[in-house]
């Protein structure tokens, strides 16, 4: 019987051992997992209102990095914000990793001039799709240039959001000032509304092409496109740097049966933090490059992720992160 009750001692020793294993590889992947949980990294794109190509454009970036960075294990959302002062205010204080700007803003705002009374440590990531600005009115309103805005309530962008520094040199160059008319702030989907409840007299708008709040304000009434003077235009380029002609080709939107000639009120531009980790802006850029197809999907403005656009010069120094990705894969030009 000895023998027997060897065995069957044996037998339950290696049963013993092996649950014991068994358990403590369980707890081990279970221990992995909570680490890799832990560990996970939120991070926060800021947009802009709802209604203008910056929400869109920024809501894509934040869904294509998020749905493509397994590795890094982050958690990305977007954040609808006032625009870019809010933006640029919100990565100074840590509360933003990224944000979509205004590279006429972030210009005056990174050297602390103009209405920023201090050097805000911001820095390019990626340069986007140029800012398409225009004047739009419904065609009763017989306003034909923007010197007709006299005296009138003219919506000039949500509150906050920055306009003022490309929109004031517009007007000086037209000869016009906020003073001779009635400014009114709004973001570009409540700007269609006011000018088809007869509130407004015209608005401006701006963003990618298409700007789905021009789009909306097209469909839903007659609207006239109001020119900018050829004479305004050119003291504009010639005086300030973010300033260059764009062309909205015809039938953009609804109504619009020519090419209408508009401006860059300043290139929509992906920013960070000076103080944001290298890697994590190296990464973040390496995935939105590689996966840049799929914004295209989501916006046009997708588009503008191309090797020559992403690293123009807007005015404001690009992170070292980015910098890194970009001479990996040769695109830099020092």
């Amino acid at each position: 019987m000895k023998p027997i009750t060897s065995y069957l001692s044996i037998i339950a020793l290696i049963l013993a051992l092996s649950t014991g294993f068994g358990c403590d590889n369980a707890q081990k992947r279970q221990s992995a997992e909570g680490d890799k949980t832990a560990k996970r990294v939120h991070i926060s794109v800021g947009t802009a209102p709802t209604g203008g190509a910056f929400f869109v454009v920024g809501g894509a970036i934040a869904s294509v990095v998020g749905d493509n960075n397994s590795e890094a294990g982050w958690e990305v959302t977007a954040e609808s914000t006032k625009g870019t002062q809010e933006n640029i205010r919100r990565l100074a204080s840590g509360e933003l990793e990224f944000a979509l700007a205004n590279a006429a803003i972030s210009y005056f705002a990174v050297r602390g001039e103009g209405a920023w009374k201090t050097k805000h440590p911001i820095r390019s990531v990626m340069t986007l799709a140029p800012n398409v600005g225009l004047f739009i009115t419904p065609q009763s309103s017989g306003i034909r240039k923007i010197q007709d805005f006299a005296g009138k309530r003219i919506v000039v962008g949500p509150a906050g959001a920055g306009f003022e520094y490309f929109l004031e040199p517009i007007l000086s160059a037209h000869g016009i000032t906020y003073e001779d008319f009635s400014p009114l702030n709004s973001h570009y989907t409540g700007a269609a509304d006011l000018l088809a409840d007869g509130a407004a007299a015209a608005a401006f708008m701006g963003g990618a092409i298409p700007t789905p709040a021009v789009t909306y304000a097209s469909t839903s009434q007659d609207i006239f496109f109001i020119p900018f003077d050829e004479t305004a235009k050119q003291s504009l380029f010639e005086t300030y740097p973010f300033f260059n002609a764009m062309t909205i080709p015809a039938e953009t939107y609804q109504g619009q049966t020519e090419p209408f000639a508009s401006l860059n009120v300043g290139s929509m531009h992906l920013i960070t933090a000076e103080t944001v980790d290298e890697k994590i802006v190296y990464e973040f850029t390496k995935i939105l490059y590689t996966h840049r197809a799929e914004v295209v999907k989501i916006h046009k403005a997708g588009k503008a992720i191309n090797p020559t656009n992403i690293v123009k010069n807007v005015g404001t120094p690009f992170h070292p992160g980015a910098i890194r990705y970009y001479q990996e894969i040769g695109i830099w030009n020092e």
